[in-house]
C-alpha cells in the first residue's frame, strides 16, 4: 500500500507565554519568560515557590459555570485549544466523513488537581465518601479526547497516549501513522497538562527535579547552563490538526507544514534518568530521519527536550552529537522550555507548534537565560542563545523524553 502524505492544517495553544498561537509564537521569538511566583496555592512551606502558570485564563470565557465545574483544567485547556485549531483549519466537519476523523490526545497526569483536591477533602472529613459525582470523569486522561470527539461528532480513532513527558509526541506520531496507513483522514491531536498543584510541586521537589532558584525565578529555566538546578513546572495545551494531503487540498485548506517522520524508542535503562549516552534519544531521531528519507545533514533546526536538568541536557546533546557528527555547528538547536517551563505531557504539543512555525517563518526561537555552557556538554553546538535567528528552515525536529525511558521525536518539513 502506498503511504499517504500528512500535513498540518490547524493549530491551537494555551501556554504560560500566550493563550493563542499568535501570542505564543510572538513571545517565543522575542525571548519572553513565562516564569513567576505561584499563585494557585500557598507555597510558604515549599522549597520551590515559582512556576510557569497560564495567565489571564477564565473558564467562564469558554464554558458556562455549570459545564466548567464538570471538567478539570487539563480538559478545559484541551477543548479550548482544539477549538482554536479547528477554527484555524477552516474545517466544516458536517461535509466530511466523521467516521474517518479521530482524536488522539495526550496528558501525563490528567486530572491531577481534581484528584488531589478530592482526596484531601476526604482525608479531612469523617470518613464518609462525599466525592464529587464527576470525580472520576474529571480525573481520567481519556476524558479530554472523548469530550473533543463528542463536541464535534468525530467517530474515528479516539484514545489517549501516556508516556510521561513524551506523551504529546507519542500522540502526534500515532495520528501521523493512522493517516499515513489509510486508517483515517484527519485527527485533532496534541496534549494538555494542569499540574501546578501542591502535590505535584512537592513530589517533583522531593525528587530534586525542580529548580529552587526562587530569587531568580524569571531566569531559573536555563538549559545547558552549568548553573542550572532543575526544571520549572509549566502548564497549558497545544492542539494540531493533522490531515491527509489530498484531503486537505480538496477542501482548500491552508497548510502549515508536512509531517514526514516519527521515531519512538525506549531507553531500557532507568525509571527516571535518561540513558547517559542518549542512545534511545539518538535512535528516535535516527528513525524519524530514516522514515523521511533524509540525512542528518538536511536538518536545520532541533527543538530540544532540554528541561534544564543536570543529566537530561547532557545526554540529549550527546545523542544529537552522535547523530550530527561533524555537522553539529550547522544545525540550530534551541530550548523553548527556557521560556515556557516544562509542560510535562503537553510539552511536545507546544514545542511541535514551535517547530512547525519555525519552518513557516524561517525563524529559530532562542534559548534564553543560558550564560555559561556546562563543560560536560562540550563545544561546537549551535544553541541559539539569547536571540532568535533568521534562517531557511526546511526540516525541523522536535524531541521529547519521559520518565520510564520513553523517547518520541517528530520531524516536520517546510510546505512550499
Amino acid at each position: 500500500m502506498k503511504q499517504r502524505r500528512v500535513v498540518v492544517t490547524g493549530l491551537g495553544a494555551i501556554t504560560p507565554i500566550g493563550n493563542n498561537v499568535n501570542d505564543f509564537w510572538n513571545s517565543l521569538v522575542n525571548g519572553k519568560s513565562g516564569a513567576g511566583l505561584i499563585t494557585k496555592f500557598d507555597t510558604t512551606n515549599f522549597k520551590t515557590k515559582f512556576g510557569c502558570e497560564v495567565k489571564n485564563y477564565n473558564p467562564e470565557d469558554h464554558f458556562d459555570k455549570k459545564e466548567a465545574r464538570k471538567m478539570d483544567y487539563f480538559s478545559q485547556y484541551a477543548l479550548v485549544t482544539a477549538e482554536e485549531a479547528v477554527k484555524d483549519s477552516g474545517v466544516n466537519f458536517d461535509v466530511l466523513d466523521k467516521d474517518k476523523i479521530g482524536v488522539i490526545w495526550a496528558s501525563g497526569n490528567g486530572g491531577f488537581q481534581t484528584f488531589e483536591e478530592q482526596v484531601t477533602e476526604f482525608a479531612k472529613g469523617d470518613g464518609n465518601p462525599r466525592f464529587n459525582p464527576f470525580f472520576i470523569h474529571k480525573v481520567l486522561i481519556d476524558t479530554a479526547p472523548g469530550m473533543i470527539s463528542i463536541k464535534y461528532g468525530l467517530r474515528g480513532v479516539n484514545y489517549s497516549t501516556v508516556s510521561a513527558c513524551a506523551s504529546s509526541n507519542s500522540a502526534i506520531v500515532d495520528a501521523f501513522n493512522y493517516i499515513k496507513w489509510g486508517k483515517a483522514d484527519m485527527f485533532i491531536t496534541g496534549g494538555s497538562e494542569a499540574a501546578i498543584t501542591p502535590a505535584s510541586i512537592g513530589g517533583f521537589g522531593a525528587m530534586k527535579a525542580l529548580s529552587t532558584n526562587n530569587e531568580n525565578h524569571m531566569s531559573a529555566s536555563r538549559p545547558f547552563d552549568m548553573n542550572r538546578d532543575g526544571f520549572v513546572m509549566g502548564e497549558g495545551a497545544g492542539a494540531l490538526i493533522l490531515e491527509e494531503y489530498e484531503h486537505a487540498k480538496a477542501r482548500g485548506a491552508k497548510i502549515y507544514a508536512e509531517v514526514v517522520g516519527g521515531g519512538m524508542t525506549g531507553d531500557a535503562y532507568h525509571i527516571t534518568a535518561t540513558h547517559p549516552d542518549g542512545y534511545g534519544a539518538m535512535m528516535g531521531m535516527k528513525l524519524a530521519l530514516e522514515e523521511a528519507g533524509i540525512k542528518a545533514t538536511d536538518l536545520d533546526y532541533i527543538n530540544a527536550h532540554a528541561t534544564s536538568t543536570g543529566l537530561g541536557d547532557v545526554s540529549e546533546l550527546k545523542a544529537v552529537g552522535t547523530l550530527l557528527k561533524e555537522n553539529i555547528s550547522k544545525v540550530n538547536i534551541s530550548a523553548t522550555k527556557s521560556m515556557t517551563g516544562h509542560l510535562l505531557g503537553a510539552a511536545g504539543a507546544i514545542e511541535g507548534i514551535a517547530a512547525i512555525l519555525a519552518t513557516k517563518h524561517d525563524c529559530i526561537p532562542p534559548t534564553i537565560n543560558t550564560k555559561d555552557i556546562d563543560p560536560e556538554i562540550g563545544g561546537g553546538f549551535n544553541l541559539t542563545l539569547g536571540k532568535k535567528v533568521a534562517r531557511k528552515v526546511n526540516y525541523a525536529l522536535s524531541n521529547t523524553f519521559g520518565f520510564g525511558g520513553h523517547n518520541a521525536t517528530v520531524l516536520f518539513k517546510k510546505y512550499e
